[in-house]
């Protein structure tokens, strides 16, 4: 099969040298696109920037802003069955963004806007024979605001993992998927649970 994976935060820049970022580290994706070859698929990953190795046999498209990993997605969906939506896509950009380093000057305001939802706009462009994945990370547990982003984004499983996760080596997901059932996965490396989710993500297609 051919496995579309995001992974990395994305930068929002505020002048040339500054950014609006996250702590979002790339393990977790690079442990999917592991996965994903040692299983036998084609798989492209969309990469934002990140300081982990990704596997060299894995097609690696590079890009920065939340803006740029939309377009990425958008142009490779089609020509891939499952999306496998792992990156931290900044919620929020700044509405303009200086062409010159802003001075220090004190305090100083800054606007934001909402960026794009990437994978609900995938969800919308999905077709009958594809399927996307999408990933929650929550401070609270709230399944049901999880379920919602299921709904809303048009996913045919979510994973919900703890904030503890960002950077961390070990995760201890749960499986949501739109039938109701929710599935406890066992506490773990990244690497484990990769495996045993590009199992299910390939279930998804019987």
């Amino acid at each position: 099969m051919r496995f579309l994976i995001t992974a990395g935060p994305t930068r929002e820049p505020i002048d040339p040298v500054r950014y609006i970022g996250n702590r979002s580290s790339g393990k977790m994706g690079a442990a999917l696109a592991a996965a994903a070859l040692k299983a036998g698929h084609e798989t492209t990953v969309i990469l934002g920037p990140v300081s982990v190795a990704f596997p060299k046999a894995a097609r690696i498209v590079d890009v920065e802003t939340a803006a740029e990993m939309l377009d990425a997605v958008l142009r490779e969906f089609s020509r891939h069955d499952l999306l496998v939506m792992a990156a931290a896509v900044a919620d929020y950009r700044p509405v303009a963004a200086s062409a010159e380093k802003l001075a220090r000057q004190g305090p100083r305001a800054l606007e934001l806007e909402s960026t794009v939802d990437v994978v609900a706009a995938a969800g919308a462009i999905k077709r009958p024979d594809q399927r996307t994945l999408g990933f929650s990370l929550e401070s609270i547990p709230d399944l049901d605001r999880v379920r919602g982003k299921m709904r809303q984004k048009n996913l045919d499983l979510i994973v919900y993992n703890p904030i503890a996760t960002i950077a961390s080596d070990s995760i201890r997901p749960s499986l949501l998927y739109p039938d109701g059932r929710l599935e406890a996965m066992p506490y773990g490396s990244k690497a484990d649970f990769a495996d045993m989710l590009i199992q299910r993500a390939v279930e998804l297609f019987r």
